[in-house]
Formats: structure tokens, sequence, C-alpha cells
């Protein structure tokens, strides 16, 4: 069928006017075209919502299960153009298809992703529109929304730079990395929209990944009161001369530590103990020293052009989790 990626053989390719479609027989055995649609659904009673971002993602219930149904759309300058037609080089680069097949492979290799059901391509001309759906997996919501609801524990977000490590171990480099495209449950993270991502050896790519969650988690908190990010780390313990030994320990449990920088996002040390999870142990030069001066972290440059030494690594308000040197 292609190759590109090793499929198994539930997976079938079908034949439609003008495109052809990629799914899985295990799991949608019954597929048929008018799936694509969410007319269809609608008309059935079984659309169960929708979420509007780029484009409409459409929520569907029927018998028992959850689909979800997303139609490509651009974005950008060039949306004003072609909102979601794409330039046609062939069947195998069709956007549907390449992100299918490599949540079809992260999903066999056991990552944490939605499985894939199906994709669709119609072809028109020099260009093409696509669909894909994908299996709706029982979350709490994304990231961004749970932030706006309320504090997330350390715990959390550890879990969420596991999850990462895990995909970065081996070697996804997801494109669009953001707080939008973080699913958390119960008792697992997911990632989600895997448009445009690839398999890379290891590199930088994995320090970009991080800076932009970074990027995505400060726009998405500047408007948040610092209690809804996170709970507060204590403060690190500074004792004045005037002191008694232990009096400054004792102080800084009981308050909690805010950045003296306030151009800063608020209590965004969480984001840091997300990203220390991931096991990074640097950020590329040209990213990390843009996001210090940028987000003023705690960070500061000599003259020499070196680093001075952070206290705690945690501190960094996520733009690194290294500690200088």
């Amino acid at each position: 069928m292609n190759g590109r990626w090793a499929l198994g053989p539930e997976v079938k390719h079908g034949a439609l006017a003008g495109g052809a479609m990629l799914y899985d027989a295990s799991r949608v055995g019954n597929l048929s075209p008018n799936w694509f649609d969410p007319s269809y659904w609608a008309e059935r009673g079984e659309l169960d919502g929708v979420a509007r971002g780029r484009g409409a993602t459409h929520f569907v219930r029927s018998a028992g299960k959850g689909y979800v149904l997303r139609h490509y759309r651009r974005g950008g300058l060039i949306a004003r153009l072609s909102g979601d037609r794409y330039v046609w080089q062939g069947e195998q680069s069709t956007r549907p298809f390449e992100e299918w097949q490599l949540t079809y492979r992260l999903h066999r290799a056991g990552l944490p992703v939605p499985a894939p059901l199906a994709a669709r391509y119609r072809h028109h001309g020099f260009t093409y529109t696509g669909d894909i759906i994908t299996e709706r997996v029982a979350v709490v919501g994304s990231l961004s929304e749970c932030l706006r609801t309320g504090a997330l524990s350390v715990l959390t977000w550890i879990a969420i730079g596991r999850c990462i490590r895990r995909f970065h171990d081996l070697g996804v480099c997801h494109a669009d990395l953001n707080a939008h495209n973080v699913l958390l449950s119960e008792e697992a993270v997911y990632l989600i929209d895997f448009d445009r991502c690839e398999l890379r050896r290891p590199g930088l790519w994995c320090d970009a990944n991080l800076v932009r969650l970074r990027r995505s988690l400060e726009k998405l908190t500047w408007a948040l009161p610092a209690e809804t990010v996170t709970a507060s780390p204590p403060a690190p313990p500074r004792r004045r001369r005037s002191e008694a030994p232990g009096a400054a320990c004792a102080s800084s449990i009981s308050s909690p530590y805010t950045s003296p920088h306030r151009s800063s996002p608020p209590c965004f040390w969480g984001a840091g103990c997300a990203i220390a999870a991931t096991g990074a142990t640097s950020v590329s030069a040209t990213a990390s020293a843009r996001a210090r001066r940028r987000t003023g972290c705690g960070y500061t440059r000599s003259r020499s052009g070196r680093c001075r030494p952070a206290r705690r690594s945690w501190a960094c308000c996520g733009s690194t989790i290294r500690t200088c040197r």
C-alpha cells in the first residue's frame, strides 16, 4: 500500500469518488464515506458537540463509542487564499494519510495517543482536501481547560513531562506542542494532533518543542490569577544576618514564592517541573536566550556570555531546567 510505514492487515484502503480513504477495519469495519460528513451525524442525532479552533472539530457519540471528526484547515496568512485546500503531491504525501499512519504507528508502540480510525482525501485538480477520524478518549479536558478551572498539582505537571519524554525518546517531533494538544485524564496524559509531525534523530528539536510548549502556557496564563496556575513552591531559604538560624526556613514555608520579575507569568514553576520531568539537560542557545530575555526568569548573563548560577533549577519559570555553570 505504501513504502513509508509498515501497516497491519487490519488497515484497509478504499477508493472514493475523486479520492480515497484509509481505515482500521478492526475498529470501524462498517465505515462509509458519510462518516466524514458532519451533517450525516447531525441527521442521526449522534453529534455530541463541536470544538471551535482553526476549524470546527466535531464530536460524535454512536453505538456507545466516541469519535472525533476533524477537517483539515490552514492557518496564518495563507488561510485567506486557501482555507482548506492543499497542493497535491501524491496520495502518500497528503496530510490526512501522513498523520493517520504516524498516529497508527505511535498507538501500536503503546504511546498515549487516540487510536486512529479513518482518514480521507478528495482530489480537486492540483489541490485536495482532507479529513481524519480518531477515537475520543475519556479525559477531564485539555491542559488549557484544566488551567482555567483551577490549580494543577505537582504530580500532574510531572506526569505531563514524563509523557512528553516518552515521545522524545522515540524521536517524535510534535509540530504544534501546546496546551491545547495535551489532554489530561484521571489516570494518564495524552498528546493529540500529529499533523505535520515526523520522526527524527535526537537533537535540539526536543528543546524547541519544550520552548514552544512554554510559550503556549505563557500566553494562556497571562490573564489568569496566580492561584489558578499551580500552587506556589516555598521561597528559597534566605537568612538575614539579624535572624536566628532556621528563621528564614520557617518563613519561607509559610509564605508563597513570588517572582521578583513583574514581566514573568504568575507562579510558573509548575511548567518548569514538567520540563524537568522530560529529562532535558539543556535548551538550544538561541531559543533559551530569547525566552530568558523575554520573561526574566532569573538567569543573568555576565560580560563573558556565561550564565550566572541559579539557586534552584526548578525556579526557572519553565524556560530551561538546567542550572547554568
